[in-house]
């Protein structure tokens, strides 16, 4: 989901070559997807598990913390690897030689493998659900630019995202503690997965014309930038008043309301910088972060909530 254009909000730079090989792996490997997309879904999965149901088991959240770690290196291993090979971040700037060695995909794999590892001895305890959530995220990550489906080249980035990072990641934290599935934890599982999406899509706007002519098709591709602009406000909107909601009805505890105070302003700023700056990528970093922020906090607050349980 990166760019040449404009660099990613929240994208550590890459290594050059004289690092050190673990160093080189630290800085491909993205801390936004470690601190917002993988870990908070899990927290809340198991903030659910600990506030709603009370049942925690320490020792299984920690291993599955473990998996999720080694996903989320696998995903951005591949995606950096893909990407550099499909030229998306030279498009304007055919010179720059990036820095993506060969052996970032071996990275990749190994990380992958291990998750996969983790996540079927896991099932040993969880039961079959928690290989169909292993298999489910494995497909979303390994594929999510790998060939040969390419989810986000089919126009399913975006979903793909919000699933994973949502539902899945949700229920499949909770189901490594209670053994059940809960319709009311589907439906907090949407204040990440709903706002994840519209960060896929805001990441997208400044990267418009180098995703177009390299065949990707996401939504904004699809829609336009300005059109984007409203897709990406909706979904973080949406995200917001589900938490809103469930608190007001009773689904989620009251506390939940203030996610979405928390969040509310993080997307007014967003907004009012992306209604001038859509057009401009380098005027738009403050729409992505403050969307990022909406996100991270928004999320945070949510599941915090939902571990007090009142």
């Amino acid at each position: 989901m990166g760019g040449t254009v404009i660099p990613d909000a929240l994208q550590a730079p890459h290594a050059p070559a004289d690092q050190p090989l673990a160093l080189k792996v630290a800085s491909v490997v993205r801390y936004r997807f470690f601190l917002y997309a993988g870990l908070l879904p899990y927290f809340l999965g198991a903030a659910w598990a600990k506030g709603v149901e009370h049942q925690f088991k320490a020792g299984i959240f920690w291993l599955g913390l473990l998996g999720i770690f080694l996903s989320v290196v696998g995903v951005e291993a591949f995606n950096e690897y893909f990407d550099a090979k499909m030229g998306t971040d030279r498009v304007f700037n055919p010179s720059d030689d990036e820095y993506i060695p060969e052996w970032m995909f071996n990275v990749g794999v190994g990380a992958f493998s291990a998750a996969a590892t983790i996540g079927l001895y896991l099932a040993k305890d969880g039961g079959w659900p928690i290989v169909l959530y292993t298999l489910l995220g494995g497909a979303a990550a390994v594929w999510y630019v790998g060939p040969p489906i390419r989810w986000v080249y089919r126009g399913l980035g975006e979903l793909v995202i919000g699933l994973s990072y949502g539902p899945w990641m949700t229920l499949g934290s909770l189901h490594l503690h209670t053994h059940r599935f809960s319709f009311g934890a589907l439906f907090a599982s949407l204040v990440p997965g709903l706002l994840i999406m519209a960060l896929a899509v805001v990441n997208n706007i400044p990267d418009f014309h180098q995703d177009r002519l390299v065949g990707k098709r996401n939504l904004v591709v699809r829609l336009g930038r300005q059109r984007g602009v409203y897709v990406y406000l909706a979904l973080a909107a949406a995200g917001l008043l589900v938490a809103l909601l469930g608190s007001m009805f009773g689904a989620f505890p009251s506390l939940t309301a203030v996610a979405a105070i928390c969040g509310a302003p993080l997307w007014i700023s967003s907004a009012q910088a992306a209604w001038t700056t859509w057009d401009t990528p380098r005027q738009f970093v403050p729409a992505v972060k403050y969307i990022v922020l909406c996100y991270a906090v928004s999320t945070s607050v949510f599941a915090l909530a939902i571990l007090a349980g009142k």
